[in-house]
């Protein structure tokens, strides 16, 4: 495996930053987690938009341009020859000393960039469905830090992630303080309630995902009704359908919550569809490495 560090490309063993690097002691960076298919990186522009953004948000210089953090992406993926792969695309603010204040990372940004071979969940969670809880922990406040900043900090995930672990299954809804779903750990949340797909705004604590936004623009053209609005956990137990989505589950079913049931206890028909056409548009739309 050959990754991307600051300019050149490294063994796995040899890429290696800073302990004084602010990512790793402050969390304190951007990511993206970008996908390919058929030697096609799907919604690549979206992805380095959405980075770029994030960046900015939290004042931080990225110190490429768009178009070389493009060609970067594409280069790392031909040189692990993958054609089908997970990318891990990361911005930290760099080196810097033991105290907070970012204008001590001198240097500016580190950059790295992994390609691998990915699979969230295993196959038969696709036929079968997911089996998930409520997470007792709430999710940042949008006020406290804006979900649509995809940061390194991601320990209020992880926190409701191992509430998953523990429970013995493999996700976790997370409400928000007042008490309205947001979104999983790691993946936008959706139900079918006669025919319609519901999901949570952005403004509910969500991430603005982009397989989120691109499962609303499929829904649409299918001639699915689409609305985006609060939810509470009862919408979800009696909806006819829920599944989750982002770029490394892609659209997944989830058929039990909290030991409830959803709709027939198996993948419902909408949510297969979905899956369908976004594999298909996966198949054959993207940038070409």
């Amino acid at each position: 495996m050959k990754i991307y560090l600051d300019g050149k490309f490294v063994d796995k063993k040899n890429a290696k930053v800073s302990i004084f690097d602010h990512g790793l002691l402050y969390g304190d960076g951007v990511f993206e987690g970008i996908r390919s298919y058929n030697w096609l990186v799907f919604k690549l522009k979206e992805h380095i938009d959405r980075l770029y953004r994030s960046a900015s948000a939290i004042r931080l210089k990225v110190p490429i341009s768009k178009k070389k953090m493009t060609n970067v992406v594409k280069a790392t993926l031909r040189k692990n020859n993958l054609k089908d792969a997970y990318v891990r695309l990361v911005v930290t603010r760099g080196v810097g000393d033991l105290g907070l204040d970012p204008r001590k990372c001198k240097r500016g940004g580190t950059i790295f960039v992994i390609a691998d071979k990915i699979a969230l969940y295993p196959k038969r969670f696709y036929e079968k469905g997911l089996r998930i809880i409520t997470a007792k922990t709430r999710r940042n406040s949008p006020e406290a830090l804006d979900p649509r900043i995809k940061s390194l900090n991601y320990l209020n995930n992880i926190l409701a992630k191992i509430e998953s672990i523990d429970a013995g299954v493999q996700e976790a809804i997370m409400l928000t303080n007042d008490g309205f779903v947001a979104e999983c750990t790691g993946d936008n949340v959706f139900i079918v309630d006669n025919n319609t797909v519901i999901t949570p705004p952005v403004e509910a604590g969500a991430l603005d995902g982009i397989t989120r936004g691109t499962v609303i623009k499929l829904a649409r053209k299918k001639g699915l009704r689409v609305k985006e609005r609060m939810l509470v956990i009862k919408d979800l137990l009696k909806a006819d359908e829920c599944f989750l989505t982002g770029t490394a589950a892609e659209i997944i079913p989830v058929i039990k919550i909290d030991k409830k049931r959803i709709g027939k206890g198996k993948p419902g028909p909408v949510t297969n569809l979905l899956l369908s056409e976004y594999r298909k548009l996966t198949s054959v739309n993207g940038v070409r490495y």
